[in-house]
């Protein structure tokens, strides 16, 4: 209703304490409050991540929306929104559809859009006239 999507419900945590090493792969949702050493994958269409204040994860991160406000380090993909909150830490390039990122949060790589603007898209060039004779 109103264009309001709902989210996938989140069936899987990795709980405070816990260390995974290796590639994680899920569907639909997955909260991490600990570490992974490794990817961490969503397959199917629509997913939801949530990486915690606490969480650190070490690879590559995947999945459609994307909410962090733990350490990633690695490369970031969100297929539909990426969310970065205030104590969101990220060593690695973030390519993303829609990005929202609180005030706080660092991102030590690139921001690449999963569709960047055409050239038609483009906002005007406005080129300022000098008065210098």
């Amino acid at each position: 209703m109103f264009g309001i999507k709902k989210q996938p419900p989140i069936h899987t945590l990795v709980g405070e304490g816990t260390v995974i090493k290796g590639e994680l792969l899920f569907s639909a949702g997955l909260r991490i409050d600990g570490e992974v050493v490794g990817d961490v994958t969503a397959s199917g269409e629509r997913s939801i991540l949530v990486i915690s204040e606490k969480a650190r994860v070490c690879g590559k991160v995947k999945a459609g929306h994307v909410i962090i406000n733990g350490t990633v380090q690695g490369p970031v993909e969100a297929t539909e929104l990426l969310e970065l909150q205030p104590k969101a830490r990220i060593q690695g390039d973030v390519r993303y559809e829609a990005l929202e990122m609180h005030q706080g949060a660092t991102i030590e790589g690139g921001l690449h859009p999963l569709h960047p603007l055409k050239a038609e898209e483009q906002p005007a060039v406005i080129k300022l006239a000098s008065n210098n004779a």
